[in-house]
């Protein structure tokens, strides 16, 4: 039993990439929960394999919870959910994974009382790594995370040194001698180049921040749709820093364009963020387009229907 739960797991991490997450959210998170039912009717020896697949489905639950649909109380259930099946499954990487996740809710949030939770829940990640030999990967991932909650927090001198830290790990990584787990499938160095971006844009260094994205945008493989899609809507900050706002605008009209057949809630947040800050250009041609294309039906009924 526990290896054909893990194989659907395993199906459902590949179908992140290409099915809509409104449709794959509700059959990952009845998956999650059947199996955490399960673990205690199960053969011991079969206890810690089902475990560790009831967490990596929660985790993926709560990761389209959180970043695709923007459902924080929901993708906070499941991340719980998964870090206590990671704890059945006494799988201390899989536990620091879900504790970075958790990081995301208070820093997303907007609240700067919440500074403390998020970096109390990165130390536990990183504790964690620790105990369960974390890789070069993991650790530049680690600080990729802790780096993206220091921006949002205003601390950006300390998000560019983990970033500085990040790469120089990373450069140490080797897959074959020390590879990353299966599941760990959404970080690499150009994904590390997307967090770099994101923190030169909010030090005001638009114009490294667009040349770091144009690569990432070179670089990352086509089923990264959903990613593609944020990065499009950080180039278009980066122009709006450089005073050049077509350019912002075309960029913002392509990620919204990826959110057609992807919905990626993230996405839409920074469009909109990006939106604001083009406002003493709202007269321009390219800035009415945009707003036509923003509040159109199919983006304006997604949004206001999460």
């Amino acid at each position: 039993m526990a290896y054909e739960y893990a194989a659907i797991t395993a199906a459902h991490r590949r179908l992140y990439w290409s099915l809509p997450a409104g449709q794959l959210e509700k059959s990952v998170a009845d998956h999650a929960r059947l199996g955490h039912e399960l673990i205690p009717e199960i053969a011991a020896s079969a206890t810690a394999t089902l475990a560790r697949a009831v967490a990596e489905s929660a985790l993926l639950a709560g990761r389209l919870e959180f970043f695709d649909l923007n459902h924080a109380g929901e993708a906070q259930a499941n991340f719980v959910l998964a870090l206590q099946a990671a704890h059945e499954s006494s799988d201390a990487l899989l536990g620091a994974a879900v504790l970075a996740h958790m990081a995301f809710i208070p820093a997303f949030s907007g609240e700067a009382i919440r500074a403390e939770e998020a970096r109390e829940r990165l130390r536990a990640a990183r504790a964690f790594a620790r105990r369960g030999d974390g890789n070069a990967e993991f650790t530049a991932w680690l600080d990729a995370v802790e780096a993206e909650v220091e921006t949002r927090f205003g601390d950006t001198r300390a998000a560019l040194s983990l970033i500085r830290h990040a790469e120089n790990v990373y450069g140490t990584h080797d897959q074959n001698t020390t590879p990353s787990p299966e599941w760990m499938d959404w970080f690499s160095p150009t994904r590390l180049a997307g967090f770099k971006a994101n923190t030169l844009i909010t030090t005001g260094h638009g114009r490294e921040a667009l040349a770091t994205l144009e690569q990432v945008l070179r670089e990352l493989p086509p089923e990264s749709v959903k990613q593609r899609s944020v990065y499009l809507a950080d180039a278009a900050a980066a122009c709006a820093l450089e005073q050049r706002p077509e350019d912002a605008c075309s960029y913002l009209e392509q990620a919204l364009d990826a959110t057609r057949k992807h919905w990626y809630a993230t996405t839409v947040e920074r469009v909109k963020t990006v939106r604001q800050t083009l406002r003493k250009w709202d007269s321009i041609p390219a800035v009415r387009a945009l707003d036509e294309r923003l509040y159109d039906w199919h983006t304006t009924v997604n949004s206001v229907s999460l």
